[in-house]
């Protein structure tokens, strides 16, 4: 249950071949420079570029999941930072192309495409490129941006070095008396499995603590992040670090506010949850790691076969087409299931252009688990749809869009546990209670972690000092805004912001958690409610690829997020699972 990579390349040897091929594609296209209003110089340019992708992007796929099963292998590193190098070298090279075309005019450059159909799939990136023209600098600025782009990126390389491969793990001498070692991966599942409030502080701690030992250097690495951000949007005129990530795809400033201002107007309902649950507990405190028990108990484990058996089973009712992807996405080779030495952790699914996806999970036999595989299985599967539907140029989805398709699939097998329950009071509360989380974690935290981060670039812009302190005093209001908690009480637990990497690998990212799960209930509500068309016109999003802008394909589907309609439906339904929850644990 390990990946195959020799489906990349037979081996290191195979990658280093590739490797070289791609310089010289990238040294060709540097000789372009000054070429592109000829119309044949213009196609061959682009024509090369597609070349670049076939070999490029191949090898930078082979080089960056062989890394990622184990960080601490430094050949697999060394070979990543020279698919990264290559990148780096692309960047520079091309980097007149954007400027150049600018000054060529947008009727030509349109009309070379109109005349040569092999250059069509390049079109709607020609649009978008004449759309932030304004942000776009002269040919000799935007060479010198270029030359940076290794050293921009050094926070993010710097957070991986430091919370990866240089991690360190703490034994836990547990209750039982038996000796664990406590990761990243599984500190969930031992606190899980907890009975004890001081157990699951050490557990917790063991885990936390490393984030405030690296304090400073985490403010550090995350102020690199901040400030990186802030200089990019200075240098290419945008009115916040927030604009320069919602321009490019065409996001309204809307959807964030409308979001964020649905889930900080509607926490009435969070804090009832937390306070059923503790009551229900019979805890003394809560803290926050005490989200992790189960209001049930189960101790039942699913093997990874069973867990996309169950998937599978939950999605027989759907078109022959998506079940066939479905399998295919798990295919043995493509999959890499289990915890490892060095392995990066959590999970994700890894889709080039034309080439299969691969999925890395580090499955723990929970329930959670299960779900996580389903949800992995939707991204991979958006991307065969689009590979099947778009050229090589516009398959690649954006992140705004991206995670629909894996939260459809957690809504369906939702239904498809709580159908196939048999509906004893422990099941109800097990599968009212994973509903909720749902609903907690991808909804209300990830759009906590959103305003956080707003926060945090705007330190930047108002000239604050970053330090450890100021980080963790916004992560403080926030949890006593939207939990009424106060975790100055947990000590390690403000340090959260240093845990979360996406704050540092992907600025702006985790609101679209919260926007996709809206707009994937709604398209997922139409679905099970028969609504005509409704599974076709979700089919349609996921063949779209990249080929329009996320606003417009979820337009389609029927979501319009730049309303408060899909937010406040979800808020909505968050009240309804807690009222049944609080009818079934008081059922006798």
């Amino acid at each position: 249950m390990k990946w195959d990579l020799t489906y990349l390349f037979i081996n290191d040897e195979a990658f280093e071949s590739a490797y070289q091929e791609a310089l010289k594609i990238i040294e060709q296209l540097s000789t372009y420079k000054g070429k592109l209003k000829e119309e044949k110089t213009f196609k061959e340019y682009f024509l090369l570029q597609k070349q670049f992708e076939k070999t490029g992007l191949r090898a930078y796929q082979y080089a960056h999941l062989k890394s990622d099963l184990n960080k601490k292998d430094m050949k697999s590193a060394t070979m990543l930072q020279k698919a990264q190098i290559a990148f780096s070298k692309l960047t520079e090279a091309i980097s007149f192309e954007e400027p150049e075309l600018i000054g060529i005019g947008k009727e030509t450059v349109l009309g070379f495409i109109n005349r040569n159909k092999e250059l069509e799939e390049f079109r709607f990136n020609v649009e978008k490129l004449f759309r932030r023209q304004e942000h776009i600098l002269d040919d000799e600025s935007e060479a010198l941006l270029a030359t940076f782009t290794q050293t921009l990126s050094a926070g993010r390389e710097l957070y991986s070095s430091l919370s990866v491969a240089d991690i360190e793990h703490g034994d836990v001498m547990l209750d039982s008396g038996e000796i664990v070692t406590v990761t990243n991966s599984n500190y969930r599942a031992f606190i899980k499995k907890s009975e004890s409030a001081e157990e699951r502080k050490e557990i917790f701690e063991s885990v936390f603590s490393y984030y405030e030992r690296h304090k400073n250097t985490y403010a550090a690495i995350y102020k690199n992040v901040l400030d990186t951000d802030y200089a990019r949007m200075r240098a290419r005129k945008y009115a916040s670090s927030l604009d320069s990530y919602l321009f490019e795809n065409n996001i309204p400033t809307e959807v964030y506010t409308s979001l964020t201002n649905v889930a900080r107007t509607t926490t009435g309902s969070v804090k009832r949850y937390l306070q059923l649950r503790k009551e229900y507990l019979k805890l003394e405190e809560y803290h926050t790691y005490d989200r992790f028990l189960d209001l049930a108990k189960s101790d039942k484990e699913y093997e990874y076969e069973e867990g996309k058996n169950l998937f599978f089973a939950s999605i027989k009712n759907f078109p022959d087409t998506f079940k066939d992807k479905a399998k295919e996405v798990l295919k043995e080779g493509f999959v890499d299931v289990y915890e490892g030495e060095g392995k990066r952790t959590g999970a994700y699914s890894s889709s080039m252009p034309d080439l299969h996806p691969f999925i890395l999970l580090n499955y723990s036999k929970t329930l959670e688990d299960v779900f996580t595989l389903a949800h992995e299985a939707g991204h991979s599967i958006h991307s065969m749809f689009a590979q099947e539907a778009q050229p090589s140029i516009l398959q690649n989805y954006t992140i705004f869009v991206a995670e629909v398709a894996s939260t459809f699939n957690e809504h369906n097998l939702l239904d498809y546990f709580i159908k196939e329950s048999k509906a004893s009071k422990n099941e109800k509360i097990a599968l009212l209670q994973r509903a909720i989380d749902d609903i907690m974690s991808t909804f209300y935290r990830q759009t906590l972690f959103a305003i956080y981060e707003f926060e945090t670039h705007k330190l930047i812009e108002n000239n604050v000092p970053i330090t450890p302190d100021t980080l963790s005093k916004i992560m403080i209001d926030l949890y006593k805004e939207f939990y009424d908690l106060d975790i100055e009480k947990e000590e390690v637990k403000k340090y959260v912001w240093a845990y979360i990497p996406h704050l540092f690998y992907t600025p702006f990212y985790v609101y679209q958690y919260a926007t996709s799960f809206a707009a994937s209930l709604k398209i997922y509500e139409n679905v099970k409610n028969n609504v005509e068309g409704a599974f076709e016109n979700y089919l349609n999003l996921l063949r779209s690829g990249g080929s329009k802008f996320p606003i417009d394909q979820l337009k389609e589907t029927g979501v319009d997020l730049t309303k408060e309609d899909a937010f406040l439906a979800v808020s909505n339904r968050l009240s309804e699972l807690v009222n049944q929850l609080e009818l079934v644990i008081h059922e006798k």
